[in-house]
């Protein structure tokens, strides 16, 4: 399934590659007769950020227009953990991501406007274990282990073989006539994830009027899958780029 989204998106830049290339123009120079091909403005990128690490081929059609196809994956993390409810969880990324962008240069300068898709199939390992005293809050409630053994919640967080829209700003500054550097903030838009916690240990509640363990675990899991938050894939990245 993974491969098939990426041929289809490699397919598309092909594609309006392909079309551009034949809308080639035939220009009078100082030389005589020559061919001027929009595919020219062509360039590949290395980035880094929120989405992991990967890289980009991107080509404008004229200085207004472009499109980029890139690729961001990698076991990276800006946060080390999330907070819900007052739990804890140690936050371990896993990124796949594929996706393809027009970018739009309104002043046909270094600022430009994003829009596009992604192919999205990251996975997110959340871990939370109780304190040195033996005590872990899970939904609000605070619950102690029974026994010697330390207590913990695993879980993971998904996002599985979502096909998600994308709005961003950049800029892109050159520094010479084929180096550049280039910068991005965005959001993709991939609905909620899916969520699974289990846990190891015993627990007894602390806190009156507590429901027991399971079912506190099992609202926490419908709280994560369900919040407003994790609708949205925060995109923040920095790179170098590199015309040719």
């Amino acid at each position: 399934m993974k491969s098939l989204h990426k041929i289809l998106a490699i397919s598309v830049l092909a594609t309006a590659a392909g079309s551009a290339m034949a809308a080639d123009q035939t220009v009078v120079t100082d030389e005589g007769v020559s061919t001027f091909s929009f595919f020219k403005p062509a360039a590949v990128r290395a980035e880094v950020g929120t989405t992991g690490y990967g890289g980009a081929i991107s080509w404008s059609a004229n200085p207004y227009v472009g499109v980029t196809l890139g690729y961001n994956g990698g076991d990276i993390s800006w946060s080390d953990d999330i907070s819900v409810n007052g739990t804890k969880y140690d936050l371990d990324m896993d990124n796949n991501l594929t996706y393809l962008n027009a970018e739009i240069r309104p002043w046909a300068n270094w600022f430009y406007m994003a829009a596009g898709v992604g192919y999205i199939d990251n996975d997110y390992g959340l871990e939370s274990r109780t304190g040195a005293d033996g005590v872990i809050t899970v939904d609000g409630n605070r619950y102690q282990t029974v026994g010697a053994s330390t207590g913990r919640v695993t879980g993971d967080l998904s996002y599985k073989n979502n096909i998600a829209p994308y709005v961003g700003i950049g800029f892109s500054p050159a520094i010479t006539d084929r180096w550049g550097v280039f910068g991005e903030i965005g959001a993709f838009y991939n609905g909620n994830p899916s969520v699974n916690l289990s846990s190891t240990g015993n627990f007894e509640a602390l806190d009156p009027n507590a429901p027991d363990f399971d079912t506190a675990l099992g609202n926490e899991e419908r709280e994560i899958a369900n919040d407003n938050e994790y609708e949205w894939l925060p995109v923040a990245k920095l790179g170098v780029s590199f015309r040719f």
